[in-house]
């Protein structure tokens, strides 16, 4: 029996989509998925419909190594209202509590800004995306069903007052995987004694992507639009769209990177553990093929074993 033809084309890359407001991360994954015709696609973490902003979308073999920037950090630009908390800790949910807003210099709003630095504890929102048994928490919010959750460790790196307006603030931040903008802002409005809530949030970066590479779901889809001649057949304007992407390994930049030469690589696919003379890093790293290539060199991950050999974890497919 002949082997059933996978649909949609096997592309490989990350497409870095400014996502509108109001539409769901799976929503917009789905919508570039189609312009690209990929065959795979999956997104590095959810944005709400509240969010705009950076939201890398892995196609093909770069769907392997999502994870690695669901882990990274993360730069966002918020604006604050205050006088307001909101049960969600945004403007889409009821208020809960409304105060006087106190006469704020920026010295005393970038104390209170300073506070957030470094390592603590954060309990995650009942409107985010984090599962209980399948569903998310958000949606059990809205049905008014509140359940326990653990405070769980993130890292503010920086944080900073971009413009004070009586009752409004602007204010970026760059911090680790696993923070929730929306409870730093309430968590700020209760500092300040007046409340606050998140009217417009927006990523600017993940992983250290470039904003500027970013582009809107209608520039892409008028890109794609003339993908194909009238009889359905792909023309070059895929070659267009696909020098979007940025390739798979930039998931795994952060990474230190081994070299190895072409024997290594084929008994790393083979999932052989292969020793690399003189190597220094340690744990996880990135894998190169310093003999193919450039268009193929990228291996995959590998982790460096105590004996020195390193034995591949993720790796893309030879296929």
């Amino acid at each position: 029996m002949a082997n059933r033809r996978k649909k949609g084309r096997a592309i490989s890359g990350i497409f870095l989509l400014d996502k509108p407001l109001q539409l769901s991360s799976n929503h917009a994954l789905q919508r570039v998925k189609r312009a690209f015709d990929a065959q795979k696609a999956g997104h590095t973490g959810s944005l709400d419909p509240l969010a705009t902003g950076m939201l890398p979308i892995c196609l093909g073999e770069a769907t392997k190594f999502s994870q690695y920037m669901l882990d990274a950090d993360k730069t966002y630009r918020t604006t604050a209202k205050l006088g307001i908390r909101t049960g969600s800790g945004d403007v889409d949910s009821e208020v809960i509590a409304e105060r006087p807003v106190p006469a704020l210099d920026r010295e005393a709003v970038e104390a209170a800004l300073k506070s957030f630095l470094g390592d603590t504890l954060q309990v995650p929102s009942m409107y985010s995306a984090l599962k209980k048994d399948g569903q998310p928490l958000y949606k059990l919010a809205r049905q008014g069903i509140e359940v326990e959750r653990k405070a769980r460790p993130i890292h503010i790196y920086d944080i900073k007052l971009l413009d004070i307006r009586h009752d409004e603030l602007d204010i970026e931040l760059t911090c680790s995987k696993g923070t929730y903008v929306r409870n730093l802002v309430d968590d700020l409005g209760e500092l300040l004694g007046c409340g606050a809530h998140v009217i417009t949030l927006r990523r600017l970066s993940v992983s250290g992507f470039d904003e500027a590479a970013m582009m809107t779901l209608e520039e892409l889809q008028a890109m794609a639009a003339g993908s194909c001649d009238g009889k359905g057949e792909p023309t070059q304007v895929f070659e267009t769209l696909d020098a979007l992407l940025q390739p798979a390994w930039e998931a795994v930049k952060e990474l230190p990177k081994v070299e190895v030469n072409d024997l290594a690589a084929n008994y790393l696919k083979q999932g052989q553990p292969v020793f690399v003379p003189n190597i220094a890093a340690a744990g996880k790293v990135v894998l190169f093929n310093k003999d193919a290539d450039s268009t193929d060199a990228f291996v995959g991950v590998g982790e460096v074993m105590d004996d020195g050999r390193i034995a591949p974890r993720r790796l893309v497919s030879t296929g």
